[in-house]
């Protein structure tokens, strides 16, 4: 059974549509779900209620996102007295831009500005903006809060956020590195603060969160100082399926000498590259290590490249964040990958990155996290929990305009 005060938190893809009954107090998921594939002749839709064994399966053929969040509804709505446990609904936005420097109430001067960072993730922001109007349209009289993965960026210096354009296409047209992941990072960095115990403002870290997208930020003092991610996720690190860094002189090339067009480009670079482009067989870091150990030499060089130059933004980072407290490993691969920890901190000792190697092994689960020798800096493994700082912020933000609304009509 639902109980009272719980987020319903809401995280549109492009084509996905993850979603959770979360209590922020204890961080209980109710139930957890992903509808996938929508859109298309198998798109599906699978749950889990907390009390349940049972993964619930179930075909949603050609569904959009508006009908997936129905059919949310609606599996909520069949529980005892289940919609009207719901005190508020969080959702995901991947782009904020400059507009939110933080997460916000949805009111509907927030959602035109939501809307104006379409262009800023055409695959995305549409999307989110689908996920709140259908909630709108649904249920009315429950509020709704937008919670950013761009806003913990918007602490960067101009000198970490600028490129070396035309100063021009900065202030016409918002091209600038914005960041990503922020509410991962935030989330392992309130962790890791706790964990130190040390205040979060007084507290310098890199946290690295590694998955199918992977990104790596620099904290000062609590706050997003630098990070790989740019003005889209594509920047930066090797990742599942994106390349990463390349030379935007490689654009050229392809374009001019081999006739690629935008659309083939942004295939390449998003969806062909990256763990898969390097290895020929798998984005997936597990099957890509066992098939390296039988010996495969393009899966062990794209684990090498990955670590190499996951190495090198480490190390670079540390220009923003030190003095550093802590290094943080989170995300699929960074809370599981023992063996990507290993070989990114060996290229780090320099910088006093020393692993214990059983807890390191153990994916520091008899250790509280800890994966560092006692002379070392301190390494960690932070699971992250995106979609309970989404639930959080929602009911925080919830409750601080139900305050707000009280002192304006005593």
């Amino acid at each position: 059974m639902i109980v009272k005060d719980c987020i319903l938190v809401l995280n549109s893809g492009s084509s996905s549509l993850k979603f959770a009954i979360i209590e922020p107090e204890s961080g209980l998921a109710r139930l957890t779900g992903l509808a996938e594939k929508l859109g298309k002749p198998d798109a599906l839709i699978k749950y889990t209620w907390h009390n349940e064994n049972a993964k619930h399966r179930i075909s949603l053929s050609g569904a959009s996102h508006q009908s997936a969040i129905e059919f949310v509804l609606r599996l909520i709505g069949g529980q005892e007295d289940g919609m009207n446990r719901i005190t508020g609904v969080g959702h995901r936005v991947v782009h904020g831009g400059e507009a939110f420097t933080a997460s916000a109430l949805i009111t509907p001067d927030v959602l035109d500005k939501i809307e104006d960072c379409n262009q800023l993730a055409p695959l995305h922001n549409p999307a989110n903006v689908q996920g709140i109007k259908t909630i709108s349209d649904q249920l009315p009289e429950i509020p709704q809060v937008a919670v950013f993965d761009t806003a913990f960026h918007q602490s960067l210096p101009q000198a970490a956020y600028m490129y070396a354009l035309p100063y021009e296409l900065y202030k016409q047209h918002g091209v600038r590195r914005y960041g990503f992941h922020g509410t991962s990072h935030r989330f392992v960095a309130e962790q890791a603060a706790e964990y130190l115990g040390k205040d979060l403002k007084e507290t310098n870290l890199i946290t690295a969160h590694l998955g199918n997208g992977c990104s790596a930020t620099a904290i000062r003092n609590g706050q997003s100082v630098d990070t790989t991610m740019g003005m889209t996720p594509l920047e930066g690190l090797v990742m599942g399926t994106r390349s990463g860094d390349v030379d935007p002189g490689l654009i050229l090339h392809l374009s001019h000498t081999l006739g690629y067009d935008a659309t083939k480009l942004n295939r390449l670079l998003n969806k062909e590259s990256g763990l898969l482009g390097l290895s020929g067989i798998s984005n997936d870091m597990r099957t890509l290590i066992e098939h390296a150990t039988d010996g495969h030499q393009l899966a062990a060089l794209a684990i090498d490249v990955f670590c190499y130059r996951l190495s090198k933004a480490i190390a670079g980072l540390w220009v923003a964040a030190n003095p550093l407290d802590a290094l943080v490993f989170t995300g699929g691969i960074g809370e599981n990958a023992s063996l990507i920890r290993s070989r990114v901190c060996s290229q780090l000792q320099y910088l006093n990155i020393h692993l214990n190697n059983k807890n390191n092994d153990q994916n520091g689960f008899d250790s509280l996290g800890l994966i560092s020798e006692q002379h070392s800096l301190p390494v960690l493994v932070i699971p992250t929990n995106e979609e309970l700082m989404i639930a959080r912020d929602t009911q925080n933000i919830i409750d601080r305009s139900a305050v707000h609304h009280t002192d304006d009509h005593p």
